[in-house]
């Protein structure tokens, strides 16, 4: 496997099994020469956006604020100790997706999204944790890093932000652009701007067990099939009227245990609650969209290609895309695999596609799912 500057020159099989959940990584000039992908202006006009997440942390006499977007208007840059986090700019920038697709040894379902952090001299969120594996690159400017594994995981009370209230730090860096920081769940963190800065979190999707479980039912509410209604044909007269009868509760409780789910039920929901786009994300299809028969002519030559704001992922016959899930044959899901794997599909891979996939393929295009290339 191919070695990753991104990485400090080791292979993503040596990452997984020597840092991924283990321990940080420091690695300088991951990407030699970076810039930032959005100037200041184009980051804030994001931030001014109905579904755009952001957010403005400021902190003045040792006290912390913070406003959620969307923010119409921010501090000057000659203030200090301020900072503007805008989640997702992978959904709205093609070069943000592309660098957040560099992290893709890591699969889809656990990618999450690309945050963009200004800051002004002295600004950041202060010392924290968070409950998934993340990559700080420096994007602009100068940011100093203080980490520690502190088991005491204890937050100040009475802030709008989660800041440790005994954080011990054990290491320090100072990374500049094109340094990258890669850092566990649950590894405590304060990164400071030392001038004006940018850095940019590649973050990854860690739900809860509550919440998938939660999902699960709600899920397999759908699909349970228990005929039949509660009945008691050897019923005793009642002693005492407002006790539950015993034999009330065994009939119940046998009949909810005929409830079963199998592994294909939890590929099904896995992969529908996995590709769920976020609550803020609306897809847009064209204002004129193409009859069929010119799609397809025009997707024969150019081919098409995922929205930035899709998700597509699969498991054995299963295809799913934006929530939706549907089983396909074999030759149609050679294709699919494709279009989930590279984002795209070439024009000449849709010459030997099926009506079904090409009428999914309009479908989706219509709804903004995909697009022409």
């Amino acid at each position: 496997m191919k070695k990753l500057t991104l990485l400090g020159d080791i292979t993503p099989a040596q990452f997984l099994r020597d840092y991924w959940h283990k321990k940080p990584l420091l690695i300088r000039q991951a990407i030699p020469g970076f810039k930032p992908l959005l100037k200041l202006d184009a980051l804030a006009a994001l931030a001014k956006l109905n579904h755009v997440e952001s957010r403005l942390i400021t902190r003045a006499d040792g006290d912390w604020s913070m406003q959620h977007g969307p923010l119409t208007d921010l501090p000057p840059r000659t203030q200090r100790e301020w900072t503007m986090l805008v989640q997702g700019a992978n959904l709205a920038d093609k070069a943000c997706d592309a660098l957040l697709r560099q992290f893709r040894f890591v699969p889809d379902a656990r990618l999450d999204d690309l945050m963009i952090s200004y800051a002004t001299d002295g600004g950041g969120v202060g010392p924290h944790f968070d409950s998934y594996d993340v990559f700080l690159l420096q994007a602009h400017g100068k940011r100093r890093w203080r980490i520690g594994p502190q088991k005491d995981l204890s937050l100040v009370e009475g802030k709008p932000l989660k800041i440790l209230k005994n954080f011990k730090p054990q290491e320090e860096f100072l990374l500049e652009p094109g340094d990258m920081l890669y850092l566990p769940p649950h590894y405590a963190h304060d990164g400071v701007a030392e001038g004006e800065c940018m850095t940019y979190s590649i973050g990854f999707r860690s739900p809860s067990y509550q919440e998938l479980g939660e999902a699960f039912l709600q899920f397999m509410a759908d699909s349970i099939d228990l005929p039949g209604r509660y009945a008691d044909p050897d019923l005793e007269v009642a002693k005492n009227p407002a006790e539950i009868p015993r034999n009330m509760l065994a009939a119940i409780a046998d009949e909810m245990n005929k409830v079963r789910f199998t592994e294909e039920d939890v590929t099904i929901f896995v992969g529908e609650h996995m590709s769920e786009p976020k609550h803020n994300v609306f897809f847009t299809g064209p204002a004129k969209p193409l009859t069929m028969g010119r799609f397809a002519e025009t997707a024969g030559k150019r081919g098409v290609a995922l929205s930035l704001k899709s998700q597509m992922l699969y498991r054995g016959k299963h295809v799913f895309i934006n929530g939706e899930s549907f089983a396909v044959g074999r030759a149609d899901k050679a294709v699919l695999d494709v279009l989930a794997n590279e984002r795209a599909l070439a024009g000449a891979a849709l010459a030997g596609a099926s009506d079904d996939v090409m009428e999914a393929l309009y479908t989706w295009y219509q709804d903004g799912w995909i697009e022409l290339a």
